[in-house]
């Protein structure tokens, strides 16, 4: 069984920084493409990052803007998503997911290619 947990939210002001991490477990995490999305109360879940299983492409929302990075570092088995210039639309819940079929098919940022996802980290930035 994957298990994918979050960690690194919290409170911020606005222009401040955070660095969210996911841990993943299992053996097969090298193989996985790993998205991180985001869901604001009342809203649907979004894309924010993702990147692909060998960590050679990126991939983002069209609000981020070059203000996240998403990285990755497999001999960890953990993702980072590194959050710079925060604004209060950046409040919401994080989630880093998993897709085992990105290998093979290639990179989506629809919440259905994603086959694990973990609980959820709070972002909440102050204005």
């Amino acid at each position: 069984q994957v298990q994918l947990v979050e960690s690194g939210g919290g409170l911020v002001r606005a222009g401040g920084s955070l660095r969210l991490s996911c841990a993943v477990s299992g053996r097969t995490f090298s193989t996985y493409g790993m998205g991180w999305f985001r869901q604001a109360p009342g809203k649907e879940r979004e894309f924010v990052a993702a990147i692909t299983w060998g960590g050679s492409s990126t991939y983002y929302g069209d609000f981020v803007k070059g203000r996240f990075t998403i990285s990755r570092d497999n001999a960890k088995n953990t993702v980072y998503l590194q959050m710079n210039n925060l604004n209060p639309e950046d409040t919401a819940v994080y989630y880093c997911a998993a897709d085992r079929d990105q290998i093979v098919v290639g990179f989506s940022d629809s919440v259905l290619a994603y086959d694990y996802w973990g609980q959820g980290t709070q972002v909440t930035v102050s204005s």
